[in-house]
This record gives C-alpha cells, sequence and structure tokens, in this order.
C-alpha cells in the first residue's frame, strides 16, 4: 500500500516573486499585480505586466523570475530557461531563481537535477518554503525517507502555518515504520489545522492501525464525497476499512469508486485484488497482477487464485 501525498504535495510548488527591492514603485506595483494574474492562470495578464516592470529596471530579478515561470506555463521551456538563468547570473543570492529552474527541471522530468537546484535555493535562504517543500517531496518520490523526514520536519520549522509540512512528516515516517512518532506528528498536525483533510486521513488511517473501524469510517465518509485525490484517498481507506469488517463485496464498491477517479490508485488496486480474493471472484488474478506491478511485494497475504 502506498502513502497518500495528496493536496499541495503532489504538486510541483510553484510561487510568484513579489519583490522587496529599491526599485520603482510603478515596477514593484506592476510584478504585484502580474503574481496576481499568473495566479489566476491569466498567463497573457501576467507576461504583459512582468514585461512592463521590466522596462522600468531591466535588472528586476523578481520580475524575470516570474516571465520565466509564465513561459513555463506556456511549455516554452528553452526561454524560461533564459530569462530564469539571466535572474540567477543577476543575483545569485535569491532563493527564487535556484527554484524557478527547479521547477523547470521537474518539468523537464529531470528530478535529480531540480533536486540540485531546490538544494541551491535553500543554502541562499533556509527558510524558502516552496523549495523546501519540492526538495522534501522529490525524496520522497524516489523512496529516501529518512531524506525526506528530514527536510519535511525542517519545513515544519520554517513554515509552521502550512500543514503539508506536518503531513509529509507524518508520511515519511510511517514509510520508516516509526508509527509511535508518525501519531504524535498527526496528533499536532491535527489540532493545529483542525480543518486539513489529508491530516484527517492520516488520522483515520492511524485508527485503523489500532483497530477503531468504527471511528475511522466516521471521518473518512464526509471526504469522500468529492472527486478529487482527497476523495480517492478516503475511499481507498475506506474501501480498507470495510475489508476489516469481513464486508469484501462493500469493500469493492469503495474501491470502484476510487478507481473511476484514479485508475491507478495502488491502494484502492490493492484492496480490490484483496476483496475478490475473499469472494472467491474469476477476476481475482488479474486483479492481484496489477496490484503487485504498482507495489512489488505486496501482495504476499493475498490467497493464490
Amino acid at each position: 500500500m502506498r502513502a497518500v501525498l495528496v493536496g499541495v504535495l503532489v504538486l510541483v510548488v510553484v510561487t510568484g516573486c513579489k519583490g522587496a527591492a529599491p526599485l520603482p514603485p510603478k515596477a514593484l506595483e506592476l510584478n504585484r499585480a502580474g503574481v496576481e494574474a499568473l495566479e489566476q492562470g491569466d498567463l497573457e495578464t501576467a507576461d504583459a505586466r512582468f514585461a512592463l516592470a521590466l522596462e522600468y529596471n531591466p535588472r528586476f530579478v523578481e520580475a524575470l523570475v516570474n516571465q520565466g515561470l509564465v513561459e513555463m506555463q506556456r511549455g516554452n521551456f528553452r526561454r524560461a530557461r533564459q530569462l530564469l538563468t539571466r535572474a540567477r547570473r543577476l543575483n545569485p543570492d535569491v532563493a527564487q531563481p535556484h527554484h524557478g529552474l527547479g521547477v523547470l527541471a521537474e518539468r523537464e522530468r529531470r528530478p535529480d537535477l531540480a533536486a540540485k537546484h531546490y538544494d541551491e535555493a535553500l543554502k541562499v535562504d533556509p527558510g524558502f518554503g516552496p523549495a523546501r517543500a519540492n526538495l522534501a517531496r522529490l525524496y520522497f518520490e524516489a523512496g529516501r525517507f529518512e531524506h525526506a523526514r528530514i527536510q519535511f520536519k525542517r519545513m515544519t520549522e520554517v513554515a509552521p502555518s502550512e500543514a503539508s509540512g506536518f503531513v509529509g512528516l507524518a508520511e515519511s515516517l510511517l514509510q520508516l515504520d516509526r508509527h509511535a512518532e508518525a501519531e504524535d506528528v498527526i496528533a499536532v498536525g491535527v489540532k493545529r489545522f483542525p480543518s486539513s483533510p489529508e491530516l484527517a486521513i492520516l488520522r483515520a488511517r492511524g485508527l485503523l492501525r489500532r483497530g477503531r473501524i468504527e471511528l475511522a469510517v466516521e471521518i473518512l465518509t464526509p471526504l469522500a464525497r468529492s472527486r478529487d485525490d482527497v476523495a480517492v484517498a478516503a475511499l481507498s481507506w475506506l474501501a480498507t476499512a470495510e475489508l476489516a469488517r469481513g464486508r469484501a463485496r462493500h469493500a469493492v464498491g469503495a474501491a470502484e469508486r476510487a478507481l473511476a477517479l484514479d485508475p491507478k490508485d495502488p491502494v484502492s488496486v490493492y484492496v480490490m485484488a484483496a476483496a475478490l480474493a475473499e469472494l472467491d471472484d474469476p477476476g481475482r488474478a488479474a486483479w492481484k497482477a496489477r496490484a503487485e506491478q504498482l507495489a512489488p511485494g505486496s501482495t504476499r497475504n493475498i490467497g493464490a487464485p
């Protein structure tokens, strides 16, 4: 079964630079307005505002980085690299150009290079949260859970107002089989971020491990009503709860709902294989093969077809 890093942690964290340098007020105003347009997905307006800001000062590093992010969103990776590299050359002592180059490397499917750029951003500014979050996530995705744990722990210190740091730290600890520590992190996180669905799901998973199935189901059920990654995770763990209750057909139903949203969700595929094995369903062998492909070694406890 997989850890469920849902929400912001499954996305590359991209952040615009609002700027604070002693620049013409109009340039700063245009840059801030451009960031707002970028965050709203209005690339044309954002680009126009950043270009005007650069007319006031061609060495405006923040505007260059933001213009690079626009080009990245457009898929113009070569132009994005030119802008971000120029920004880094103008001022290597700010984190944003390094971070932008890291995001670009991820878009180009070069995670090792991305990690180096994020690390450079953190050398410049250890408190730069987006680079910390992205570096931690890359370590997690690579299975380097101790490295991920260290970065997520630091993230909870430098960005204590972000629930994602607590989610990632707990997930990393769970992968390291440090369940008691993970439970402590989850408890702190839930208290600090009571409306976080990711932390609620982590809490429910802990309850399932301790056999408190009814309370886990109570927490998961309202989270399963949307059609996003949170719903996929909630449905997959609801399916797990039904399997633990001995209700294999109900488990199949919950797993099917999750798989309709994400056909490759490994928790749901595993539950489907296990539930069909209990039901002696003819399709159990194919689902067991799928589960093994997604998570090698995970199907040892599923009955032979």
